[in-house]
C-alpha cells in the first residue's frame, strides 16, 4: 500500500520544475514575439494546463526575466565562448532563466538551478546545448554564489 501511495504522490519539487518548464516555454514565445510579460502570462494561463504547476513561481519567473533581460544578458556575457548573436533562441532563454534564479533566488540552491537548466536544455534544446549551458551557468554561479559553492566544496 505504501508503494502505491508514494507512486501516486508527487515529488515536492515537481510544481517548481513544472513552473520552470512553463516559464521556459512562455519566455521562448516572448523572445520570438516580444509581447509583454502580462500578455504572455495571460495567454499561458488560458491555454495551458496548470495542474500541479506552481503558478505563482511561473508568473514570478516570467515577470522577472522580462523585466531584467539586459541585466541577465550582461551577467552571462563574460562566460560565453561564442558570439552572443550565435546563441540559439532556446539556449538564450535557458541562460536567462538560470541566471535569474542564480542572481535573484538564493533560496534555490545553485546546484538545483544548474541541474534544472540542464534538464530543460536536454528536453528542449539542441543536442549538445546542455554542455554549453552547464558551463556558462557554472561559471556564473562561481561568481555570484561563491559562499554557497565554497560550503559545498568543504562538505565534499
Amino acid at each position: 500500500m505504501a508503494k502505491a501511495r508514494s507512486a501516486n504522490s508527487s515529488n515536492r519539487y515537481e510544481p517548481r520544475r513544472r513552473a520552470r518548464r512553463r516559464a521556459l516555454q512562455a519566455l521562448y514565445q516572448w523572445q520570438l514575439n516580444d509581447d509583454s510579460a502580462a500578455a504572455i502570462i495571460a495567454q499561458f494561463l488560458e491555454e495551458q494546463n496548470f495542474d500541479g504547476v506552481d503558478q505563482e513561481y511561473f508568473e514570478t519567473l516570467v515577470n522577472e526575466v522580462v523585466a531584467r533581460r539586459d541585466e541577465l544578458d550582461e551577467a552571462v556575457t563574460p562566460y560565453l565562448k561564442r558570439v552572443e548573436a550565435s546563441l540559439d533562441q532556446m539556449e538564450r532563454v535557458v541562460l536567462r532563466l538560470g541566471a535569474n534564479e542564480l542572481l535573484h533566488h538564493p533560496e534555490t540552491p545553485y546546484r538545483v538551478v544548474i541541474d534544472e537548466a540542464i534538464e530543460l536544455t536536454h528536453r528542449f534544446g539542441a543536442e549538445q546545448a546542455h554542455t554549453f549551458v552547464n558551463g556558462v551557468l557554472d561559471r556564473l554561479a562561481e561568481e555570484v554564489r561563491r559562499v554557497e559553492r565554497d560550503a559545498d566544496r568543504a562538505q565534499d
